[in-house]
């Protein structure tokens, strides 16, 4: 398929960086370029620009404010001017719910009284945040409650790496005035972009957000330490590493293409053959940079030693640890999770094959938390599990 063909038709992509119904621009989410063409625009002299630059992405990003008044290293009536032209503005939390396993996940509102969430899961040894990419999803993912909610648009760079900042201030992360930037612990240490949504057909947002999460004088997270999670959209998954260089995993759940055109419909364009012939290309891919294969463990669907055993032949070549996830259920879902027995039967025959296997301990799942269970809370409306099974043919 040629690659200037659009990938997602149906989406109506907002402009990068909408004005606000007031004239002004939110300046989270603009790139360093794009946040020096806007100062310009807004009277900043070119010869100043890059400094002014420097100067407003470490208060927003490295000390989290948001108000003008604040960045005491500018002169007043630069103050006034920015605030006259600009607005430093977060998705809205709406609700915060804390499991009791530690688990938070954040319902915010962005523009046009659009919902996402957001997830932030801790660890002995790190902090994950589980990112999402657009309102709903396009792929109806038979398994997945975020598959059950339309499609309504993708999110601006500005509300993704908005979703970042929502959760450092929750947690009191930002660099306080008068602390080195590395004062405080990493509570946000690593970011799944496995929310809601596709991120790959919202591949120039999610991008542009990612480049201002790893940048330096900013948030400062590793590329290593950021996981992009696509259904398999193969045009782009090689401009991926080229253009973003994160880790790569891929929502994979069957080891045919009868079985996976109906938990993942998008493997009816692009099929298992297609995905993984794009993946033994992958340019990032070695053996201290694996692909991660996500495999959701669906009982008498795709649990089978045999299944097993055909995943391991299908990876040959691909430097690739399997991640083997309980399935989580939601209300109306047609699936039930794998016997325990059953899903560790089948990490141990990838084990044994020389590939990590390890299974995810569910969390969240007492709030609608866990992986493959959110949808926003406007977006309710549940099909019944007799529709969804007559849907999928399982």
């Amino acid at each position: 398929m040629p690659t200037d063909t659009p990938i997602n038709p149906d989406v109506t992509a907002l402009p990068r960086q909408p004005r606000r119904e007031d004239g002004k621009i939110n300046l989270i989410g603009l790139t360093r370029e794009g946040l020096r063409d806007h100062l310009i625009a807004a009277g900043t002299p070119e010869k100043q620009a890059r400094m002014r630059v420097n100067q407003i992405w470490q208060w927003i990003y490295q000390k989290g404010i948001s108000d003008f008044g604040e960045m005491t290293n500018l002169a007043k009536p630069y103050r006034a001017l920015l605030d006259e032209n600009f607005v430093i503005e977060r998705p809205e939390v709406i609700t915060k719910q804390v499991s009791a396993d530690g688990t938070r996940k954040y319902l915010v509102r962005i523009a046009g009284g659009h919902e996402v969430e957001i997830v932030y899961i801790p660890e002995t040894d790190r902090g994950t945040l589980c990112v999402s990419s657009q309102v709903g999803c396009t792929l109806t993912c038979s398994f997945c409650h975020t598959g059950t909610q339309k499609l309504v648009r993708n999110l601006t760079a500005g509300e993704i790496v908005g979703q970042i900042m929502v959760a450092r201030d929750d947690l009191d992360e930002w660099t306080q005035p008068g602390e080195g930037s590395d004062a405080r612990p990493r509570l946000v240490s690593n970011i799944v972009l496995m929310g809601m949504g596709e991120p790959l057909y919202n591949f120039e947002n999610v991008r542009d957000a990612m480049k201002i999460a790893m940048d330096p004088e900013g948030i400062s997270l590793s590329r290593r330490r950021i996981t992009l999670s696509t259904s398999g959209v193969v045009p782009e998954i090689a401009r991926t590493a080229d253009e973003i260089g994160c880790q790569l995993a891929i929502s994979f759940h069957a080891t045919t293409d009868e079985v996976r055109d109906k938990l993942v419909p998008i493997n009816k364009r692009w099929n298992i053959a297609e995905l993984l012939e794009a993946l033994r290309t992958y340019p990032k891919a070695s053996n201290s940079e694996r692909i991660t294969f996500e495999y959701v463990m669906l009982k008498d669907v795709n649990d089978s030693d045999e299944d097993a055993r055909r995943l391991i032949k299908l990876i040959k070549g691909i430097p690739a640890k399997i991640n083997l996830i309980p399935f989580n259920e939601w209300p109306g879902s047609p699936y039930e999770r794998s016997d325990w027995e059953r899903i560790e039967s089948f990490a141990n025959i990838i084990y044994k094959a020389g590939y990590a296997s390890p299974i995810r301990t569910p969390r969240g799942e007492d709030i609608m938390a866990a992986c493959g269970q959110l949808k926003s809370a406007t977006e309710r409306a549940r099909k019944s599990r007799a529709q969804i099974a007559a849907e999928t043919g399982l």
